[in-house]
Formats: C-alpha cells, structure tokens, sequence
C-alpha cells in the first residue's frame, strides 16, 4: 500500500472513532509560503541571548549562518511585550548583515490571544513567514480522543490566522508527553486541517529520543507537512543512576544523519534549518544572558556544529 493510501486509510479509521472530522481535501503535499533558500542554516538565537541585536548579526554573519531563527518569546531575544518595537530594530539589523529573517520562535499557541496576535502581526509585516509555535499539553483529565480534538479546533484556527497573515507556523516534535511527542498524533491533526498555514518543524533529535529506530516511519507520515527542520545530536547517559537523553556536538551523538538525510532526500523535504547547540557552553545552550565561558568558545563551538552540518548535506548531496 502506498505511503498517501496508509495515510488515507489511517485517517478513515480515525473518522470511524470519531477522533477527527470529515477529510479535508487533497492529500497532497502542503507547499512552504516563502521562497526560501532550501537548507538554509539559521542559528538558534536562544544561545546568543548574550549580544544585542547589532552584535548578534554580526557574529551570525561572521560565523558563516545563512540567517538567524529568532526567539521572540517571553526571555526571548525579542521580549513579546514589545514586539512592534524591538522586533523591526532586530530584523534590520539581520537585513544589515545579508542574513535571512524569516524564521522566528514563539510561545504561541492561541489564535486568539491579544499579545499573540500582535506578535504574528508583526512578524508578517516584517518579512518573517516561518515561526515555531508553543507546545500543548495533553490534560490529564481528559481522554486522548477529547484531547486531540481539542488540539486540533485550537490548532485549526491557529492555522487560520496564520493564512490570512501569510505566515506558516510549525509545532515542534518535542520529546516527553505533551501533544505532538509521538508524531504521529501531530501528523493526524495537521492531515486533519490541511493548511499551509500550520506544519511541523521536524526535530531529528527528539523523534530519535521517542522513536528510537522507528523514527523513519514517523518522518514518512509528517514529512507533507514539514516547513523546517531543527538539528542537533543527542545520547543516552546515566545521570544519578537514572538513563537521561543528553545533547551532544553534532555528529557525536546517536541521531543517524546519514540516514535521516537520505530519507528527506528521498522524500523531497527541501526547507530552512534552525541548528541547536544544547550541550553544556557555560549558560549559551540554556539562552542564558550571563555565561560562564569565553564567548570565543561558544563561537567555535558553533562554527564546528556549522561545518559538520553543511558537510554532511553536501555528502548527502542536498546542498553543491
């Protein structure tokens, strides 16, 4: 059976349990919003929290990024409060810099939130088109069914808004429990809605942390609806004599990206990537303002995390 018949089939048998509404449409392949360079290299800015917006575009620049995914959130680089002043100084900085500015990451999760909507109003009138929401949780008085429900009407007009704004939002695959862990339960409610309005940004790290060695088969079933992509390793450690998933430099960890790559290959995924560096750089990886390291190290350690990705999607034959 073919991979969009799975999918149809998959969804029927939702339908049967009532779990979602009637299909919306065709099955096809939802296209990005921008024209963005595909594999595009944006640097997390929650581990530069430490620069102001000039500083930061230069360092982005001189690193070698193609851009930066921005954090306008609360402690964000871009506090949500002050969106429609401090988020335009932050975007012309970039601009100034030849940097992209089209990927941001947010806490929102509501469509009808006030500070919510300005944030995306902002951001619209700013060029941006790409932006992470929040994560929701699964209540724990709630069965699945009613829960994911709920995901999907609160999601649904999410990716309404951010249509008419011409913005694609992208919830992340963020190990642990909340809605969207798993992937396939956030691959079900995007199919549901069918929006180019509302993706997935697709975090190799946490599905191998959930998925183990099945993470394939998830990346096959959300890969119509990946905008873009975030990238980091990762291992399993005992900490305190208990099994914990920590972050490692790119290419040190346990995420297979020779196979990973292949398959978006494969699968034609060609989108932006936010690139993360949640190992220990002295209070960087946590978006801390004070750091306990030279920030020198910090650079190098990401100018080696650049160098190693670019080289494996050269070797995977996505990038000349």
């Amino acid at each position: 059976m073919s991979a969009p018949l799975q999918r149809r089939e998959l969804l029927k048998g939702l339908l049967a349990t009532g779990l979602v509404g009637p299909l919306s449409g065709a099955m096809a392949s939802l296209p990005p919003l921008a024209d963005e360079k595909p594999f595009s290299v944006h640097i997390f800015s929650k581990h530069l929290h430490f620069l102001p917006y000039t500083e930061l575009a230069a360092t982005a620049s001189d690193l070698g990024f193609d851009g930066v995914d921005l954090t306008v959130r609360p402690d964000g680089h871009v506090e949500p409060a002050r969106v429609r002043e401090d988020l335009p100084k932050a975007v012309q900085a970039l601009q100034q810099r030849n940097l992209r500015a089209s990927l941001m990451t947010t806490a929102v999760v509501k469509a009808d939130d006030a500070v919510s909507r300005t944030v995306l109003e902002t951001a619209s009138q700013q060029g941006i088109r790409y932006y992470r929401t929040g994560w929701l949780p699964y209540p724990a008085n709630q069965s699945m069914p009613n829960a994911l429900k709920q995901c999907r009407q609160q999601l649904g007009e999410l990716a309404k808004l951010n249509q008419r704004l011409n913005l694609a939002g992208a919830y992340q695959n963020h190990a642990g429990t909340n809605f969207g862990s798993a992937v396939w339960d956030l691959a079900t409610v995007l199919e549901e809605i069918n929006s180019p309005g509302l993706g997935c940004q697709y975090d190799i790290r946490h599905a191998t942390v959930e998925g183990g060695t099945s993470w394939p088969t998830g990346l096959r079933m959300i890969h119509p609806h990946i905008r873009f992509i975030a990238v980091k390793d990762v291992i399993w450690e005992k900490v305190d004599g208990k099994w914990k998933a920590v972050s490692v430099p790119l290419g040190q960890g346990m995420v297979d990206f020779p196979a990973y790559f292949a398959l978006l290959k494969q699968l034609n995924v060609r989108v932006p990537i936010s690139l993360h560096l949640e190992y220990p750089l002295g209070g960087a990886d946590q978006g801390k303002r004070d750091i306990t390291i030279p920030r020198e190290k910090v650079y190098q350690a990401m100018q080696t995390d650049l160098q190693t990705l670019r080289a494996m999607l050269k070797k995977a034959g996505l990038v000349s």
